[in-house]
């Protein structure tokens, strides 16, 4: 079994979209016979995050931890209690292509990193930072980019270093460097690239939207 696991909090304006987009990627893998079951943690939530994701009949976590690392690691172990063989994470306001799940799975590996981009910038984000954001960005194979919206790890490759660490901040920096010690295969590609947002508000802080913020210095 595939698992997604997506992390929330206060996320009712991008849920829908991210939901969207996945369940076309959960219907792709569907389709070559593959089962795939959606997890949305709802952390600390109190706007209609719950509803959404009841809408679209995914499977549904709630806790209290105000910590994206503990999110993903409370939603990693159910998973894995359930089945599952691979775990493919994202974010709510991210947008996965339709054959997010297969090109993971395409590449045999222990874990895949994959690259984010931006469609649309918001108004008050002028040419200077896009321009600054593409040229520093590496949108391309063998990159090093480390993102939660767009990464995927075999199941007992996560076992086998203890997972995510419950860290408020690059929790998923430190999984592929925990994994990158004890020798495993990681795929670094822009094949299967994640649409973001480019927010600032970010529900992490030193999170993507940070890191845009840091650009216009």
């Amino acid at each position: 079994m595939i698992a997604v696991i997506i992390p929330a909090h206060n996320e009712a304006d991008t849920l829908h979209a991210c939901l969207t987009a996945m369940r076309a990627a959960a219907d792709t893998a569907a389709s070559v016979g593959h089962r795939v079951e959606i997890l949305v943690v709802l952390d600390c939530c109190t706007d209609a995050s719950a509803a959404i994701a009841r809408r679209f009949g995914v499977d549904t976590l709630e806790v209290e931890v105000r910590n994206v690392g503990q999110a993903r690691r409370a939603g990693a172990e159910l998973m894995l209690q359930r089945g599952a063989q691979w775990l493919a994470c994202t974010d709510a306001d991210s947008c996965v292509p339709a054959d997010w799940l297969l090109c993971q799975l395409d590449f045999a590996a222990d874990a895949v990193c994959g690259t984010v981009h931006i469609e649309q910038w918001q108004a008050e984000q002028d040419q200077a930072l896009r321009e600054r954001y593409l040229e520093h960005y590496q949108m391309r194979e063998g990159h090093r980019h480390i993102h939660g919206a767009n990464l995927g790890i075999c199941a007992r490759a996560y076992q086998r270093v203890g997972g995510f660490r419950p860290l408020a901040l690059n929790e998923d920096v430190q999984l592929i460097e925990d994994l990158q010690a004890c020798g495993a295969t990681i795929v670094w590609t822009a094949r299967n690239s994640v649409t973001t947002s480019s927010r600032m508000d970010s529900r992490a802080r030193g999170g993507f939207g940070d890191y845009l913020r840091s650009l216009m210095a």
